[in-house]
């Protein structure tokens, strides 16, 4: 199904801006918050993981419903994945777009990416800390 993917700063992704190695960074930045009749039209539940496939990528995310979103309008917090997904292009701002991205969302059982290998997958390398 295709929906407007949207993102943006959170307080919980920024909580937890010190430690982006951490579980909570991870989980903060890899959930994508979705109104409850479009996780109905996918045939999922509040939880369960998708495939967010964009023109410049794919991700794994976990779902979790909100009814302050439109349906097919979809939110994920700055990070990794959302970095996957947006595309570099700037217009010479130096910010991509992080707004109104196509998006194609399907149930998946795959499992999500720890940072690590998502940086690994997209083309960073893997650095002693």
């Amino acid at each position: 199904m295709t929906f407007i993917l949207s993102s943006g700063r959170t307080i919980s992704q920024g909580a937890f801006v010190e430690h982006k190695l951490s579980q909570g960074y991870r989980n903060a930045t890899s959930t994508l918050f979705i109104h409850p009749m479009d996780l109905f039209e996918l045939g999922i539940e509040s939880g369960d993981r998708v495939r967010v496939t964009s023109a410049y990528g794919s991700v794994v995310l976990t779902t979790e419903e909100t009814v302050d979103l439109k349906e097919k309008c979809v939110f994920i917090a700055l990070g990794p994945f959302a970095n996957a997904i947006t595309g570099g292009y700037t217009h010479a701002t130096g910010m991509p777009d992080y707004k109104d991205i196509i998006v194609e969302i399907e149930p998946t059982d795959d499992p999500i990416l720890k940072v690590w290998d998502l940086m690994e997958m997209v083309g960073g390398l893997r650095y002693g800390h």
